[in-house]
């Protein structure tokens, strides 16, 4: 009796720091953690596989998988996570980021702004969404404008906590670039504060990572007031 009461306790103890670190949001390493073999199976394999695993969390909620419309939820589920949410995962789908010299030597600011995030956090699993601001400072290269779009698509796509995306951001473009004049902000709403817990609706999170000349104030100031200003497209 007091062995399966302690297993409980154990239990219990585990699962409250699930929940506090769920809902501290808190990040435990800057890498996305992934299993060694985290690639040894096909997409096609790994589609297959959670469709069967989400069939069983369906019919164990008590939902009747022979309607129509919930026929074919677990294989839709299964295709979005692999094809499409966190296709970010797969290295293979990494945008290729190809440099260009800089022949009009442009060193100024180039940014960024308004770039659409769709996240997913990876302790609930909702979705986090708003938007990315981004620039550097040449140092001599460049890259085309919407590979920007692209790298910030592709660490998006995956389980995410936002700080870890902004930094993993910061780190490619740094890479891409030759630079080390990077500055990222994200802000962005997450649904498992507004959706759950606290049930927040209108609380955003903001994440920077500002690198190089961007720690200097007058250059993060430009910066901030560069993504304040307002554009109209006609």
């Amino acid at each position: 009796m007091s062995k399966d009461k302690n297993l409980i306790d154990d239990l219990d103890i585990q699962h409250y720091e699930a929940e506090e670190l769920g809902d501290d949001h808190t990040p435990t390493s800057l890498e996305t953690p992934l299993r060694d073999d985290a690639f040894d199976l096909s997409e096609d394999q790994k589609i297959e596989i959670i469709q069967g695993h989400f069939k069983k969390i369906m019919e164990t909620l008590g939902l009747d998988l022979t309607d129509e419309s919930l026929s074919g939820t677990p294989y839709r589920v299964a295709k979005m996570y692999v094809k499409e949410i966190f296709k970010g995962l797969n290295p293979d789908n990494k945008p290729a980021a190809r440099k260009f010299g800089n022949k009009y030597h442009y060193h100024d600011m180039v940014l960024e702004k308004n770039i659409n995030v769709t996240s997913f956090c990876e302790h609930h699993f909702l979705p986090f969404v708003g938007k990315a601001h981004v620039a550097y400072i040449s140092s001599g290269k460049v890259i085309g404008l919407s590979k920007i779009n692209r790298i910030v698509d592709y660490y998006s796509r995956r389980p995410q906590v936002q700080e870890r995306l902004t930094l993993q951001i910061a780190d490619e473009l740094e890479t891409a670039l030759d630079t080390r004049d990077i500055a990222v902000f994200i802000e962005c709403q997450h649904l498992c504060v507004s959706t759950r817990g606290i049930k927040d609706r209108v609380s955003s999170t903001v994440t920077t990572d500002y690198r190089g000349k961007f720690k200097r104030q007058k250059t993060q100031q430009r910066f901030i007031d560069y993504i304040l200003a307002s554009t109209e497209m006609k």
